[in-house]
């Protein structure tokens, strides 16, 4: 009787610890399948992102569209036609675009702040003045000179990419004489929008001349200001009261200074810089084919040229940097972290303390967590990111406590969590803002964390969960 008394004991205790171990793999399994849930309004929430994100830009285009978009000037260019003959001995007429001996931009860029909803674009005011000088001598050297007979009908040519952007009527001084610009460009000229003025080209060619010119313009746009080094020697020199700038193109200045009242910066790009040169001579087919063309003076493909002139822009950007949108979705990127760890730090309270946490409980834990993105975006559109971050992190950490103290009956306990949470939050908030140290503070972050579970996992008897 004792022996089976024993071994009806053995037998319950052996069921009791089999049961024990089914609901402890039943509650990792559910646990899982809840993280995996999760996968559903984060991608939402992602999408919300993006969504944000065009609706700000489509704003900022908006403006843009009709303010005046980024502007590039190119030039100014002369270009001369004239007259040659063709292997066939016939005389054919043809264009040429002569560059600048010396090119000098001096001006102001005054940036100013224009409202499209919530959203916030930079737009920009300029006075430039651009100086500079044509020689005969590159001409005079070449055989298109002495061998090809020189007609009327050349113009300089200003290339602007917004003439929306042109405040005023745009005066050229050339050789002491005063010209007005008109709209348009010559169409046998290398760029394609901007402004024109008609002069007689014998004044350069006469006694080795070299003639001066002034163009004095005010300009508008966005975004950015680009020029362009077609100058034997180009130089510009910007002053601006944007505090942000982002030089590009492809030339820095040589020289720049950014403070809190806004930057100047200096730019000197010399010809042995770009890749063509001050003559360049339209091939007689230009008009009737696209087709690529060998780089020399002779037959220099329209095409390749104003991808040449194009790759040799520079200038800087304006924008003010609105990047909520890209470290919102960044910090989504972490949130998978997050819940995760936050599940398990819930897990392991419940077998330690020995609470019961209900799947829907921690259901209801992953959507406050899932929340917080959703509060992010909509709070940082109005304050900006970092206390955005601060207010939405504070609010999940507190909601998230206070309910963990409704379930467990254990102040200390829920307030540790919380305080993990916080913890959690800074930790990926201090991620966000590294850029080329990102992956490495990430990588030993995890490794730090995972230690650490494995470290308190050990103490948990997963057989029996005594």
């Amino acid at each position: 009787m004792d022996e089976q008394t024993a071994k009806n004991q053995k037998e319950n205790s052996t069921r009791k610890s089999l049961n024990k171990q089914d609901s402890l793999v039943l509650k990792i399994v559910l646990i899982a399948f809840l993280i995996l849930l999760s996968f559903i309004p984060m991608s939402m929430i992602r999408g919300l992102i993006n969504e944000r994100e065009m609706t700000a830009n489509a704003a900022a285009q908006e403006v843009q569209q009709k303010w005046s978009k980024s502007q590039t000037l190119i030039g100014p260019i002369l270009t001369i036609p004239y007259f040659y003959q063709n292997q066939k001995g016939e005389n054919q007429k043809g264009y040429i675009n002569y560059l600048p001996e010396q090119l000098n931009i001096t001006g102001d860029v005054n940036t100013q702040e224009l409202k499209r909803g919530l959203y916030e674009i930079i737009v920009y005011n300029s006075t430039l003045e651009i100086t500079g000088t044509f020689s005969a001598r590159d001409l005079k050297e070449s055989n298109l000179f002495t061998n090809d007979k020189w007609i009327e009908g050349a113009t300089i040519n200003l290339g602007i990419s917004d003439l929306r952007g042109i405040n005023e009527q745009i005066s050229l001084e050339w050789d002491n004489r005063k010209l007005n610009f008109t709209p348009g460009v010559d169409p046998h000229s290398l760029v394609v929008s901007g402004i024109s003025s008609k002069i007689t080209p014998q004044q350069l060619f006469a006694n080795d001349s070299i003639v001066h010119f002034t163009i004095k313009l005010k300009l508008k746009g966005s975004e950015s200001i680009q020029f362009t080094p077609l100058g034997r020697t180009t130089k510009v020199a910007i002053r601006s009261n944007c505090q942000t700038p982002s030089f590009n193109g492809a030339f820095l200045p040589t020289e720049r200074e950014v403070s809190s009242e806004g930057f100047t910066s200096k730019w000197e790009v010399l010809e042995f810089n770009r890749n063509y040169s001050q003559i360049l001579k339209e091939s007689p087919y230009r008009a009737i084919t696209n087709e690529y063309r060998d780089m020399t003076d002779d037959n220099l493909g329209f095409q390749y040229t104003n991808y040449a002139i194009t790759e040799s822009t520079f200038g800087v950007n304006l924008l003010f940097p609105v990047d909520q949108y890209q470290k919102s979705t960044r910090s989504a990127k972490y949130a998978f972290l997050i819940i995760i760890l936050t599940f398990v730090i819930s897990f392991f309270v419940e077998i330690f303390q020995k609470k019961n946490i209900h799947p829907v409980q921690y259901l209801l834990i992953g959507l406050a967590l899932c929340l917080f993105y959703t509060l992010l975006v909509s709070t940082s559109e109005h304050i900006g990111f970092t206390p955005a971050y601060i207010i939405s992190a504070l609010m999940t950490t507190l909601l998230i406590t206070f309910y963990m103290v409704g379930i467990l009956k254990i102040k200390k306990t829920a307030f540790t969590i919380g305080g993990l949470l916080a913890c959690l939050y800074a930790y990926i908030f201090f991620l966000i803002q590294l850029e080329t140290y990102a992956l490495l503070v990430g990588s030993i972050g995890l490794f730090v964390i995972l230690a650490i579970i494995m470290y308190f996992s050990q103490k948990i008897n997963w057989y029996n969960n005594q």
